[in-house]
């Protein structure tokens, strides 16, 4: 009994891993990109998902949507060949509070379930206070008595 699920299993991790075709590796292990906390003055707002096609075909990025309009992605225009990296650029609106946002990759891989991947956006953009300036004359006056 122990030889046949032994036989199975490796059966089976055989068929899983040689498949054939592009195959989707990002950079970063998770798919995240942390924008930490920024300032819509100071940043763009832009960031790169970078990836490489491991697979032994060209692969394909079929179309790249995201959850909201706050997030608009670019995705390549060109297939990437085999052995090749390629990124897919991310730009947020740098509207103030927190950044949860998720952007769906479709692609002809067949490493990944269904040819899609997601990629996932976080951080918090901080505003800049406002300084009043009648607020700031006020306390200007009542410190030189």
């Amino acid at each position: 009994m122990k030889k046949i699920i032994l036989g199975l299993a490796l059966a089976f991790n055989v068929a899983i891993f040689a498949q054939t075709g592009a195959k989707i590796v990002f950079k970063d292990a998770d798919n995240t990109i942390d924008y930490g906390k920024v300032s819509k003055d100071t940043d763009s707002g832009i960031r790169s998902f970078e990836f490489t096609n491991t697979g032994d075909a060209p692969l394909t990025i079929i179309n790249v949507q995201s959850t909201c309009g706050c997030t608009v992605p670019s995705k390549p225009t060109e297939p990437i060949a085999p052995g090749k990296t390629g990124k897919i650029d991310v730009k947020y609106n740098m509207n103030p509070g927190p950044i949860r946002k998720t952007i769906t990759v479709e692609t002809n891989a067949v490493n990944v379930e269904s040819g899609r991947v997601a990629l996932k956006i976080k951080g918090e953009v901080i505003a800049k206070p406002e300084v009043n300036i009648l607020e700031k004359k006020s306390t200007l006056m009542t410190t030189d008595k």
